[in-house]
């Protein structure tokens, strides 16, 4: 339990890191970096201070951006 916990906070610390140099960024961007970490929705909300769907819809954002 205690290894599970040390992990989740190394990995919340390192995205937190990744994040730090796009304070004026927005969220899709944020979204595009951690991402490319495999970090899940929720660890992504607790980095970028919103919520799991938000994350989703950064996504969803930045498809249509790459599409269109």
């Amino acid at each position: 339990m205690e290894k599970e916990q040390n992990e989740k906070t190394i990995q919340l610390m390192l995205g937190y890191l990744c994040i730090s140099t796009e304070i004026e960024s927005s969220l899709v961007r944020k979204v595009q970096i951690l991402d490319r970490f495999k970090i899940g929705d929720k660890m992504i909300a607790q980095i970028c201070g919103c919520n799991a769907q938000s994350i989703r819809d950064a996504r969803q954002r930045a498809k249509r951006n790459k599409l269109g």
